[in-house]
């Protein structure tokens, strides 16, 4: 883990193993200081946004390796994994080896681009609309079709036992904010359901545009209600604890449009989910509902004052996010940002050092110069979702709820 702050001098500082002097206590580190700083200020502010990416889910069902060893992805026996951009075109291409080949050639992907699946639906998306019959334009659509299929099935890793110990804790250091602030808000761009899973879990309470109604209907208007707690005194409530907002900017893999009512509903089986799927039109479909309000949201949220940004996993390659990201940190000046990757940073390797992606990404260089430049309301941090979350602030010790609700927990599985 490291960090690049306006503290740092404008180089990268390297959280070192705790070293103890003789008394045996743990000497402090400048740049493990840095980071809970960082990280610390975001949570202090008033309205507390989290904008998640695909580097918080890949942890999940990964095979552990051995001790000492370099960490390989493999899924748990039995499990499966959140794919990589890899993993999605490898599947697409093994539904159909010689169908895949055709597309290509008919779309003329580039091979540079080899292995980017969000590359080449965007030349068959464009190959589809240009293309005559004649040069194979419905083979073009039905891979289209094929290919979103396989994307949906393969972000469809969950199961019900699954552990999301780590998103568990996550959600309970976020949610044990006071309650006198406003609430928490989760934006993510991942389609799986690793939030919800472990919300429910935890018993917290998501409040996600949809309707406690079933079916469970999408109207924006719910993300403006609260929880609240009454007692025997009708004019005594108490906003509850364990609440967090979730926005799904990419759509989530049990959403579905009803035909008749042409509402949004939920449904974990769906076999027609509402995805912006991988491809370079996702800036044009976040203008549509319900993408349109979810990029609303996030774009009101970051204007707000005394507001702390936290980066979790993402990028920065998608421009229709980063690029309001950028213009909050240009115009807002009571903004804080913590950006957490663990592209992030310099890697020492055999061919020498090998620069982050702060030095590739065009939106990440910006931020670094500002960095570099003094500005104090920004920091960069080069570690996994694994290495940041014990390191976000922990208010205080369980509750005597979430205490009975672990012990009830361990009693299912016992019996």
């Amino acid at each position: 883990m490291q960090v690049l702050t306006y503290r740092s001098g404008g180089t990268w500082r390297v959280v070192k193993k705790p070293v103890e002097d003789e008394n045996g206590k743990v000497l402090p580190d400048e740049a493990l200081a840095e980071v809970s700083r960082s990280l610390s200020d975001c949570f202090r502010c008033n309205n507390l946004v989290v904008l998640t990416g695909l580097g918080t889910s890949l942890h999940v069902n990964l095979e552990p390796p051995p001790a000492g060893e370099p960490l390989k992805r493999a899924p748990k026996v039995g499990k499966r994994m959140a794919p990589m951009m890899r993993d999605l075109w490898t599947s697409v291409k093994h539904v159909n080896v010689a169908a895949f080949d055709e597309v290509v050639a008919l779309s003329k992907f580039p091979t540079s681009l080899e292995g980017n699946i969000e590359a080449l639906l965007s030349y068959c998306k464009l190959a589809a609309d240009f293309v005559d019959e004649d040069d194979g334009k419905q083979k073009i659509t039905d891979f289209i079709k094929v290919a979103e299929d396989s994307v949906r099935d393969q972000v469809r890793f969950l199961d019900a036992d699954d552990d999301l110990g780590l998103h568990a804790d996550f959600l309970r250091r976020l949610a044990r904010r006071s309650a006198r602030k406003l609430r928490a808000k989760v934006f993510t761009t991942n389609y799986d359901l690793c939030f919800e899973h472990a919300a429910r879990k935890g018993r917290y309470v998501v409040i996600d545009g949809f309707s406690h109604t079933t079916p469970q209907v999408f109207d924006s208007l719910f993300f403006s209600y609260d929880v609240v707690k009454r007692d025997s005194n009708p004019d005594s409530h108490d906003f509850i604890s364990n609440v967090f907002h979730l926005y799904k900017l990419h759509g989530s893999v049990d959403w579905t449009r009803n035909a008749l009512t042409k509402e949004i509903e939920k449904d974990p089986a769906t076999p027609t989910p509402l995805l912006v799927y991988p491809r370079n039109t996702k800036y044009e479909l976040s203008f549509e509902q319900p993408y349109l309000e979810m990029m609303s949201s996030f774009q009101a949220a970051l204007r707000q004052p005394d507001t702390g940004l936290l980066i979790l996993g993402f990028g920065f390659n998608d421009n229709h996010i980063a690029e309001p990201v950028l213009s909050a940190i240009n115009s807002n000046l009571h903004l804080k940002v913590a950006i957490c990757d663990p592209a992030l940073g310099p890697e020492n390797t055999a061919a020498g050092v090998k620069h982050g992606s702060e030095s590739r990404n065009p939106h990440l260089t910006k931020v670094k110069y500002l960095i570099e430049h003094g500005d104090a309301r920004l920091a960069l941090i080069g570690a996994t979702f694994q290495e940041i979350v014990p390191h976000l602030p922990d208010i205080a010790a369980e509750t005597d709820l979430e205490q009975h609700i672990e012990r009830v927990r361990q009693l299912r599985g016992a019996v």
